[in-house]
């Protein structure tokens, strides 16, 4: 064990910063890897990330620059705390688990459990046991497979992913749950981005942003919304600061301040170190939650006013009268919308908007980037067609400089939903399936992520896999799914790291370690590699440097390939043995099955790699019409009723997913403390409460349901009125499993209907 503490809040508060990066992030992301690991390995590991023949960043999905054009230092302050946390040399072995109880560690945080360091052999909890022993693999993926061969149904088992993933293990994931004969195959992605997929799928034919970088770069105004790309993908700051030289505007659309959007240090650039940095955001339209919706209609009204006023020079009649459908209905919902719903919705200023309005007549090339703070609500699908009707209008879809770009926020999320992990993957895909390896796939659709533990909440779903990730820990509702989980008969987990996941177990419970995506995989047929697709569709190698954390890990490919191979025997006959010697073998089925991977292993082979192809850039829209469609999207805002806030769950800047690498937001100005609570001083003065008070989060369902979490510090913050921020994973306990974005099943993690109490102790959850 290493001897570190479990820490305690102890909260101090300082001034939020105005600016973001510069020496100090480059500062606290060298003293993190040492503290993890040595000189020589952080040496090797941050000389190495991002780099064409080097190892992809396992945190954000940010697209890199084109080989050759890429800084010998390309990855940000979380990028290189991320590698760093993966390379540690802190090693958690059976000693550790003989040491504690699953019930102690159950009961320690999630900064701990991550801190002791890299998982390193096998481990299975038995029936009845209240600690994890060691097992060798042959009986671990045994036990496993003995559990799926008893399950009555497939549909009894759940496959879950994170972003990790490469493409080739979520390739071979799919592959062995359908031919197993279940689409229950839940990600990560329905917990985030599920919205824009929904959205996208339905007006433009893709589930995929459009833009490269270099759209990025060369675009007349960029608008960033509900996102914070300071902390989340700190190097798409780097981006926005080219599109700034380069002569272009952005708009910051955000319930809070956020440093990186405000002034931009380049931590490799002379005005990054001894200048003031870029400004980033030309505007900052600090809405209220959930008011976006109302923003784009709003924005949408306004151009059609304007081209009313003066005909044929505001909208792009020859593209919406070629490519796009429903325009009509479109525009007479646009016009209804009420300009007091507008200002009462977005808690904007009419003439906050009409500026922006200004700028996007101003504007030839418009994109308009986003991430959770969008896809996050009820009306979340409903708010991304807005922004697609909004481009649509001036033709800004399918041009250089031009279109949408949702933001992944973790490294190859799109590439597993490329690769087939979803539950209701499209039927030429699974033709294609069957065509290449002789079984036909089951056509019912699967469980999403909220769907899955319902099931297994309800007795239906019994064995639970969990590839990557941190499945308790993402999820809402968290004594519910913890619940949910507990009723398994096996629960297993294939993981680089401890987390609470496995303090949350079945009857039967497995930790298999895998390696890194830092760490060297060597099969029988010589060194692999793995590849990855970014936010921007790029697909490209990563290669690990370092040998691995032990002798006893296998990589995620073969604890797969062993997995189906005990567990399907020879039928259907798929060459598993094969895929786990050499991944190009994988890569050359994935070239037959997946469109736009023809040639996979000559094309990846290239320094940066390729681009996957998107008709949308081509304007070929993959509708039924054929067309792009304008969409009608009724108008509709959060109600929060007097002495009520809307909650917002985001991330610590020292946090990654579900993790915190330290107990700071240190742009936000919180320190020493996970369990606060960010409010607007009006609103503070209005509820009765003062800063720093200590008071219970209670959150309020429309069944008359409450969830209560408590002993929470108030922080007076500059957060937009009638709303509060405040840290996941302690606040997923607030989100209610039934409280999902309509069509997409995505969590509202972003609208959460709180009331503050003084703390009392009272239980977590009111049943």
């Amino acid at each position: 064990m290493s001897g570190i503490e479990d820490p305690v809040d102890d909260l101090s508060v300082t001034r939020p910063k105005r600016w973001a990066t510069g020496v100090p992030a480059v500062t606290h992301a060298l003293t993190y890897s040492l503290e993890q690991t040595s000189v020589r390995r952080t040496a090797l590991t941050l000389l190495n990330i991002n780099q064409a023949k080097g190892i992809d960043c396992p945190g954000c999905a940010w697209p890199e620059p084109a080989a050759g054009k890429r800084h010998l230092n390309e990855y940000c302050e979380n990028g290189a705390k991320h590698i760093s946390d993966e390379a540690t040399t802190r090693r958690v072995t059976a000693d550790f688990f003989r040491r504690y109880s699953i019930a102690e560690l159950g009961a320690t945080s999630d900064y701990w459990l991550n801190q002791q360091g890299r998982l390193t052999e096998p481990m299975i909890k038995r029936p009845g046991a209240e600690h994890y022993e060691p097992v060798g693999w042959d009986e671990a993926l045994g036990v496993l497979a003995d559990e799926l061969r008893r399950l009555d149904s497939p549909d009894e088992a759940l496959f879950y992913t994170s972003g990790r993933v490469g493409n080739e293990a979520a390739f071979l994931l799919q592959l062995f749950a359908r031919a197993y004969g279940t689409n229950n195959l839940p990600d990560c992605s329905n917990m985030c981005h599920e919205s824009s997929g929904s959205a996208l799928m339905e007006t433009l034919g893709i589930g995929k942003g459009s833009v490269s970088l270099d759209d990025i770069h060369t675009s007349d105004l960029v608008f960033v919304v509900g996102q914070n790309p300071g902390t989340n993908h700190p190097r798409m700051l780097s981006a926005l600061e080219e599109t700034k030289r380069n002569g272009g505007k952005v708009i910051a659309v955000n319930p809070l301040p956020e440093a990186g959007l405000l002034r931009f240090k380049h931590p490799q650039k002379a005005r990054g170190i001894i200048g003031r940095g870029t400004a980033i955001a030309d505007q900052f339209l600090q809405i209220r939650p959930g008011g976006d919706l109302a923003l784009f209609q709003a924005l949408g009204r306004l151009l059609l006013e304007a081209e009313d006023e003066r005909p044929g020079t505001v909208l792009d009649h020859a593209f919406i009268s070629a490519h796009t459908t429903g325009f009509a209905d479109f525009a007479d919902q646009a016009r209804k919308t009420a300009w007091e719903d507008i200002l009462a919705a977005t808690g904007l200023t009419r003439e906050e908007i009409e500026a922006v309005h200004d700028r996007v007549l101003r504007s030839k090339k418009i994109i308009v980037c986003w991430a959770m703070g969008l896809t996050q609500h009820k009306h979340g699908v409903p708010t991304i067609r807005e922004v697609v009707n909004f481009l649509l209008l001036r033709g800004n879809i399918g041009r250089p400089g031009a279109g949408v770009c949702p933001v992944r926020g973790h490294s190859n999320v799109q590439g597993d939903r490329t690769m087939g992990i979803w539950e209701r993957m499209p039927q030429p895909f699974l033709d294609a399936l069957e065509r290449e390896f002789g079984f036909t796939p089951p056509a019912r659709h699967g469980l999403d992520s909220v769907d899955s533990i319902r099931a297994m909440r309800d007795g239906t779903a019994k064995v639970f896999l969990g590839v990557a990730g941190n499945f308790v820990r993402a999820t809402p509702d968290s004594l519910v799914t913890e619940e949910a989980m507990r009723r398994c008969r096996l629960t297993a987990h294939i993981s680089t790291k401890l987390n609470r996941s496995h303090t949350v177990c079945g009857d039967i419970a497995l930790i298999l370690p895998t390696l890194g995506r830092s760490d060297r995989d060597v099969q029988a047929a010589g060194e692999q590699f793995v590849t990855v697709e970014d936010s921007m569709s790029e697909v490209h190698a990563s290669r690990g440097k370092l040998d691995p954390a032990s002798p006893h890990l296998l990589s995620e490919v073969a604890i797969i390939s062993r997995l189906a191979r005990r567990t399907l025997g020879d039928t259907p006959a798929i060459p598993w043995e094969e895929f786990e010697a050499d991944y190009g073998t994988v890569r050359d089925r994935i070239s037959r099955v997946v469109p736009g991977f023809e040639n996979f292993n000559a094309r990846v082979a290239r320094p940066g790699g390729f681009r996957l192809p998107n008709p949308v850039n081509e304007r070929v829209f993959r509708t039924p019409s054929g067309r792009a469609v304008f969409t009608r999207n009724d108008f509709t805002m959060p109600d929060i009723p007097e002495g009520h806030l809307l909650l917002q769950t985001l991330r610590s800047h020292d946090q990654w997913n579900t993790i915190p690498y330290a107990m700071n937001d240190r742009y936000r100005g919180i320190h020493n403390a996970r369990r606060v609570v960010l409010v607007n001083p009006d609103d503070l003065q209005a509820l009765g409460f003062a800063d720093r008070d200590l008071v219970d989060l209670v959150a309020v369902w429309h069944d008359g349901r409450e969830r209560r979490a408590e002993d929470f510090r108030v922080v007076a913050y500059p957060t937009s009125r009638g709303s509060a921020a405040s840290y996941y994973p302690e606040t997923n306990v607030l989100v209610p499993l039934d409280s999902v974005a309509d069509i997409s099943n995505t969590p509202t993690s972003k609208g959460v209907l709180i009331r503050l109490e003084p703390a009392s102790g009272a239980a977590s959850w009111d049943a």
